[in-house]
């Protein structure tokens, strides 16, 4: 079953009611007994890489979850931080990542004159996939547009992991792929027809 990790970060809700929308069965997990018979994972994530790390580890599922990447081989997307927690580490904190996909985590480095580009990354912007894109990509036009919310980017260490870019003041990895991994620097969830049929495609691989 497609299952929504719940470690109090996140729209899960947000999640669930797309999901709903087109007729896909979900489960929300808050603990390793509900990631029993998972087939797909979504992690999600708002707020601070540390916090993030630090409530996943507090949770108790995040060797579960490993057992079921690694072992299993269960796709499993990471959302906003949920996607930069793939990462080795980042600029915003001193904990170390997940390490699923070699990278680190950078702030945007604007001049403070230059309002053109406001801090956080706010609203809706150009997503451009790459041929790496397909299938979490599939039907998805190369001018769809996606709701940001952020203020640090994914640095991929191997160019090849990054399946789709964005441009704010800079370019940079809006997703990411290695393998079953996948993470998005914007929100689906809040996307309307483009997250729809992102999510869509994620529950269909």
């Amino acid at each position: 079953m497609l299952t929504i990790i719940d470690y109090g970060l996140g729209n899960i809700l947000s999640f669930q009611n797309v999901y709903k929308r087109i007729n896909i069965e979900t489960r929300i997990a808050k603990s390793v007994d509900d990631l029993t018979d998972a087939s797909k994972l979504i992690l999600p994530g708002v707020g601070a890489f540390d916090h993030a790390i630090d409530l996943l580890n507090e949770s108790g599922m995040r060797n579960k979850i490993e057992e079921l990447v690694f072992e299993r081989k269960i796709p499993i997307v990471g959302i906003c931080v949920g996607m930069q927690i793939l990462a080795n580490s980042s600029e915003e904190g001193v904990k170390p990542g997940l390490g699923w996909i070699p990278g680190r985590v950078k702030k945007f480095n604007f001049n403070k004159l230059e309002k053109k580009y406001p801090m956080p990354h706010m609203g809706w912007n150009d997503v451009l996939p790459n041929a790496n894109g397909f299938p979490l990509f599939r039907g998805l036009e190369s001018d769809s547009r996606f709701y940001f919310l952020h203020s640090y980017y994914f640095e991929c260490e191997d160019s090849n992991h990054e399946i789709s870019r964005t441009e704010y003041g800079t370019s940079f990895s809006s997703s990411v792929n290695r393998g079953h991994i996948f993470g998005v620097q914007f929100h689906p969830e809040k996307s309307h027809h483009y997250g729809q049929i992102l999510l869509k495609n994620f529950a269909e691989l």
